[in-house]
């Protein structure tokens, strides 16, 4: 029995537009590619990232394309077939093999494979394959199904009807661009005999001392035997060949004292290679590899915990690896281009290194984007970080007649077999925000109804997608991986309820658009989305503006600046935001960037230190983790990023890599009002009180003593300093309450001293322009482990003063920057032109009497540093 043998059919591809003469034909970009690309490459479409170009480009869209190419195949002998693998095309898609039709596909999301024996030619053979326009088909299957209740939020209802990435269709970060082609490999496979599933199922001991793999082998053929072998490492850990009768060979083999996947901080991301090679059994003397493959795999213990919880209402919902219950404080995940053939393997690795090294723990892939590339999640198995996995479901009210239902259990069962083995993926959600749809426009839903036929006779038959057609995909395919209906999900209770399931937390920004100081007001047992807008990097919006640095839209009100911005209302509230907190102007353009990353940075860092405040310990973990709405971007432009499309943090990505830091100190400011009976208007006492806690996400305890300084922010003067609490042990794995008392405003020994003599309004008058530092110093070593500045809020009351003696420069091997300023700075950034340079942190408070460094690579002594502030001139 030969072996199986794979041609790659990725040259000699050619396009052109299906109305087009053969004479058409161009070659193509790339390949796998997209007709955008195509067409980018030859000159015949403007850049559709730049200016108002995506308007230019819509007929793209509307239009039936053609790719194709010539390729040499070899003799198929008697027994062997010979199969056309395409791992992915989108997204209406008719194949011809020597003018024969062989394919006809409808699923951007799921793999096909034909079998073309009888088709294929030793030698040359034409594959030709014409993609007809998702839109157009998208709106012919909206007439077909009248009696559907269509709607949608984002793109229109075209995209509900079609199996396709959906936010092609635009979003409220992202353009309308419709494109089409083979945007995955296409393979030819000649073989007798191949393994067409390999998968495993792990089971950890709950001691963790040892673990179970059960590796299963799927047969395509009459081969029976499988040599299947364990290794870490060059280390071989186990192996067996097995001679089986039939299409399904396992082995089992029990691992001592495994090596442990663990998410980053927590431990190692060890992998396991697991390899299953298919033998010729022929002869018993001469077995020969038919075809073997290789899947990488981490052992560990992955659970969702749901339980009461002491002193407040609901559930917990948190996630638990090998016993450590992990506070998820993480990014939700957009594709990273709205052209997914030109995303590389490395800048896949470059974007998961990001989220890493910024303190991070969880990516959660967004129903409306795609199902990942393999290298995506191979880097965060690699990097040790969980992902939340959605299904390709988003923001609408989905059909479910019987042919869709077809496709979509295809696409969930083939991309579930694609994703299985990574040890990172830990929950897979049915959908984003249909539920939280569902209850905007009223369709029907009683959660109390099981009967999943009678759902599809309501107005709201998407649920038997994500409570039937998903959930028995996912019980059958991955029993051990939770399942959860969609996200937000509450187990029927109203997607928007605090105490159960995930929410989406939007009253900062969009709904009743909250102050977002009011965050700990808003909290979930778990925030799945939540943020706050700013716009990108100066050299990304020169990027897309025309003429560049020289373009006369270059101003943050220009209509260039607005295209590239998808928000409903994004003026009105960017502006709302920014005029609640700051003393700001759109001139010149630098600093209004500036001032809208520093708005969001403050905002999301409020939201991360004030929910992580309630990770308490165990039976109290009121909020189990936060992820900011989003990442990434798949194009340059102004949204909700915390990095932007060219993977320049934006400064919200340092404030969380802070408040995310093993150990931090916490702090708010409250204003509390007590009137001597209630008609007064005069009789009221005012004070203002701070909150100390600090959070320690690490496995051990820690014993810290909390100092605290105060300033005022307009003489610079230190008005106290003193410890305020010593020996304080910091409980591993949660946030330990430190302190509360008045604001102090002035020297005192205590802080419980510092305010007993001061007229209550006067003390809240002081404290309105008092800046508080507190710091947590290790008792062990006297080292300080963290420090956090509060200050006055809203800060444009503030008399911020113009420091003299700022400094920034960098130390003797240009490994850091070090920062001191003699008055209380808000905001202090760094800038470097030159791009290699890349900080450790940025955006930092800076009080006087201390240096601040902050780490630099990329850096040398000639190197130029500027800053940046709130209130500079």
């Amino acid at each position: 029995m030969a072996p199986r043998l794979v041609v790659a059919i990725d040259a000699n591809w050619h396009f052109k537009q299906a109305d087009k003469d053969d004479a058409s034909f161009l070659p193509v970009a790339q390949f796998p590619t997209n007709v955008h690309l195509d067409l980018l490459h030859h000159g015949l479409i403007p850049d559709p990232f730049v200016g108002k170009n995506e308007n230019d480009v819509q007929w793209i869209g509307e239009k039936q394309w053609v790719y194709r190419t010539t390729f040499t195949a070899p003799n198929v002998a008697r027994a062997s077939k010979a199969v056309l693998a395409f791992d992915g095309l989108d997204t209406f898609a008719t194949v011809l093999l020597n003018g024969k039709q062989v394919l006809e596909s409808h699923n951007m999301f799921t793999p096909e494979r034909v079998d073309v024996t009888s088709t294929l030619k030793e030698g040359d053979n034409e594959l030709l394959i014409t993609f007809d326009s998702a839109y157009l088909r998208g709106w012919k299957e909206v007439e077909k199904h009248p009696n559907h209740k269509w709607g949608c939020w984002n793109g229109d209802n075209s995209r509900l009807a079609v199996r396709k990435a959906q936010y092609e269709f635009g979003w409220d970060w992202g353009p309308v661009l419709n494109t089409c082609g083979p945007w995955r490999p296409v393979n030819l496979e000649i073989y007798e005999s191949r393994l067409s599933d390999v998968y495993f199922q792990t089971t950890v001991d709950k001691d963790l001392k040892s673990a179970t793999v059960v590796a299963h082998a799927s047969i395509e053929g009459s081969a029976e035997k499988v040599s299947f072998k364990v290794s870490l490492g060059e280390q071989t850990v186990a192996s067996e060949t097995i001679a089986g009768s039939g299409s399904s060979i396992q082995a089992t083999f029990h691992i001592s004292n495994p090596s442990l996947w663990y998410p980053i901080r927590y431990g190692e991301q060890p992998l396991y290679t697991v390899t299953a090679t298919l033998l010729n059994d022929e002869d018993d003397d001469d077995d020969k590899e038919i075809h073997s493959v290789t899947k990488k795999i981490g052992l560990r213990r992955a659970e969702l915990i749901q339980r009461p919880l002491e002193g407040q209402p609901g559930t917990s919902f948190f996630f638990q690896v090998n016993n450590i219950p992990i506070y998820c404080g993480g990014s939700d995940w957009i594709p990273a281009d709205n052209f997914l053939p030109r995303i590389t393997r490395q800048k896949y690795y470059d974007w998961v290194k990001l989220v890493a090294d910024g303190n991070q723990l969880m990516i959660r892939v967004w129903g409306g984007g795609i199902y990942e590339d393999q290298a995506f999640y191979d880097a965060c198995d690699e990097y040790g970080i969980l992902v939340w996995q959605d299904f390709m479901f988003g923001c609408g009210n989905y059909p479910a007649h019987p042919e869709i239902l077809d496709s979509i259990k295809r696409e969930a069962e083939m991309n579930v077999k694609l994703l299985r083995h990574h040890p990172s993926i830990i929950i897979w959600a049915g959908n984003n925000e249909d539920y939280a749809y569902q209850e905007s426009v009223n369709l029907t839903y009683d959660y109390d109804n099981k009967d999943a036929e009678s759902w599809l006779k309501t107005d709201f038959p998407a649920r038997y997608i994500y409570e039937k057609v998903l959930a028995d995909v996912c019980a059958e395919l991955i029993p051990d991986t939770y399942y959860h209906f969609g996200s937000p999900w509450g187990g029927g209770k109203p997607t928007a309820d605090p105490t159960v399931g995930d929410i989406h937390q939007w009253n900062v920004w969009h709904g009743s658009q909250e102050k977002y100081q009011n965050f700990d007001q808003l909290v979930g047992r778990f925030i799945s989305e939540f943020g706050m807008e700013a716009f990108p990097h100066i050299k990304t919006i020169d990027a897309f503006l025309p003429l560049g640095k020289d373009d006369p839209d270059r101003y943050p009100q220009s209509s260039t600046v607005d295209f590239h911005n998808k928000a409903e209302g994004h003026e009105r509230r960017i502006a709302l935001y920014l005029v609640e907190n700051f003393r700001y102007s759109p001139e010149p353009i630098e600093q209004f960037i500036y001032c809208t990353q520093l708005m969001q940075g403050e905002c999301i860092a409020s939201a991360y230190r004030l929910w992580k405040r309630q990770w308490k310990g165990p039976g109290k973990e009121y909020c189990g983790g936060t992820l900011v709405w989003q990442i990434n971007d798949c194009w340059p432009v102004t949204s909700w990023s915390i990095v932007d499309y060219y993977l320049r943090p934006k400064h919200a990505y340092y404030t969380v890599k802070r408040e995310m830091a093993p150990l931090s100190i916490g702090m708010t400011r409250r204003e509390h009002r007590h009137t001597r009976d209630k008609y007064t208007r005069v009789d009221v006492e005012v004070k203002s009180v701070i909150e100390i806690w600090g959070s320690n996400l690490t496995l051990d305890d820690i014993e810290v003593d909390c100092h605290v300084k105060a300033f005022d922010v307009e003489t610079g003067a230190q008005t106290y300093s003193t410890t305020a609490q010593s020996n304080v042990v910091l409980k591993h794995n949660r946030s330990t309450e430190i302190l509360a008392t008045d604001v102090p405003i002035g020297d005192a020994s205590s802080l419980s001293a510092s305010t007993q003599q001061q007229d209550p309004r006067t003390q809240h008058e002081q404290a309105s322009r008092i800046v508080v530092a507190a710091y947590l110093v290790s008792v062990a070593t006297g080292k300080q482990l963290a420090r956090y500045v509060n200050w006055p809020e809203p800060l444009k009351y503030l008399h911020l003063q113009q420091p003299k003696h700022l400094k920034a420069v960098l130390n003797d091997d240009a490994s850091a920057v070090e920062i001191s300023a003699e008055v209380p700075v808000k905001g202090l950034a760094l800038e470097c032109d030159d791009e290699d340079v890349v900080f450790e942190d940025n955006l930092v408070d800076i009080v006087p009497g201390e240096v601040v460094s902050i780490g630099i690579s990329g850096a040398n002594k000639d190197t130029v540093i500027s800053t940046r502030y709130l209130g500079m001139v």
